[in-house]
């Protein structure tokens, strides 16, 4: 740092700070929170570490200083991480016998008009626009039970969590145009959040499709200390948000497990691709995003990119292309949907 002024040997010390910060934050997807749960937490602020460290590289290369090595290094040595936040080729192969899936939160239709169009002209604009996609199955989080028969679809199966409490029945569903030949849900405990599954023959074989919703962080994102009173009430918050995660993640991997057919796990996951939960379920299977998306992949709408939707399929499909619909606003998730190859060769 000899070579250094002042006020740059304040910003490499401030860059030594995040490049180990960063660093760290790779072994987060192999820390349960139901261990060590105040670290876990730190992975919802990795996208914000890996840009920092992208401004330091541009930064100190700019100022033509050997500097730029530190967070480039550690930028390289987490290449294998950082791509489940940016993609750079879209991979594009459309064939007329894919396997179309698609993955939507639609936030209830927008019941109570967080936005300023009303209910039916939110849920009229998700009609069309999946009728214009065109997927062969659907999966919604937070739908509507009363709003399925707006959707032409041939099967469908819409479960509901906790609906005897509720004035509005409302949960998750999965349509679909194939035969569905068995479903089910996965309850979580003390949550209103769930998985379902339905098994469903495409061809001359048997897939089971998993929608997902785990617990929500429940930030106001918009609201000082998002919504808490102080930090240290936020803090334990996500704390508690994540222990369940956790618990839910692991229900959902021993259904999975007991499955004899090929998965795919679609939803919401309410947590980054840097996650414990995100590592649990994906285990070996391909996410689709990685394997043919482009750009931040950001699933969620909020000023700093975050992908907290995911499609992971089994490795025995051929992924042949992956869209986030992020120009398509009328929920705070954006729709995501792959391309599949059911028969590779």
């Amino acid at each position: 740092m000899k070579n250094l002024s002042w006020p740059n040997k304040i910003v490499y010390v401030v860059n030594i700070l995040f490049a180990t910060i960063l660093l760290f934050s790779y072994l987060l997807p192999y820390i349960s929170p139901l261990t060590l749960v105040s670290i876990s937490v730190l992975s919802l602020a990795v996208p914000a570490f890996i840009l920092i460290n992208v401004i330091f590289v541009i930064y100190w290369s700019f100022k033509l200083k050997r500097q730029v090595l530190l967070s480039a290094l550690v930028l390289l040595i987490g290449f294998n991480t950082i791509n489940a936040f940016v993609e750079f080729g879209e991979k594009k192969v459309f064939l007329n016998d894919d396997l179309k899936i698609m993955s939507y939160n639609v936030r209830l239709f927008n019941l109570y008009e967080w936005k300023d169009e009303s209910c039916e002209e939110v849920r009229t604009n998700i009609v069309n626009f999946v009728e214009e996609k065109e997927p062969d199955i659907v999966c919604f989080q937070e739908f509507v039970n009363s709003y399925k028969s707006d959707f032409k679809f041939k099967y469908k199966f819409v479960n509901n969590r906790d609906s005897q409490k509720r004035k509005t029945q409302f949960g998750q569903a999965i349509l679909s145009n194939y035969r569905i030949i068995n479903s089910g849900s996965i309850n979580f405990d003390s949550s209103a959040n769930n998985a379902i599954y339905a098994d469903i023959i495409i061809k001359k074989d048997t897939l089971r499709i998993y929608s997902v919703h785990l617990e929500s962080q429940h930030l106001q994102l918009d609201k000082e200390n998002f919504g808490d009173e102080d930090p240290e009430k936020l803090r334990y918050r996500l704390q508690n948000t994540f222990k369940k995660q956790a618990d839910q993640a692991l229900k959902l991997y021993e259904n999975e497990q007991k499955c004899k057919y090929k998965t795919i796990v679609c939803g919401d996951f309410n947590n980054t691709a840097f996650s414990w939960v995100y590592h649990k379920l994906k285990g070996d299977k391909n996410d689709a995003f990685i394997e043919a998306g482009k750009g931040l992949g950001k699933s969620f709408d909020y000023v700093f990119p975050m992908r907290i939707d995911f499609i992971l399929t089994d490795k025995y499909f051929e992924i042949n292309n992956f869209k986030t619909y992020n120009d398509f606003n009328y929920s705070d998730h954006y729709p995501i949907m792959v391309r599949l190859n059911v028969t590779p060769k």
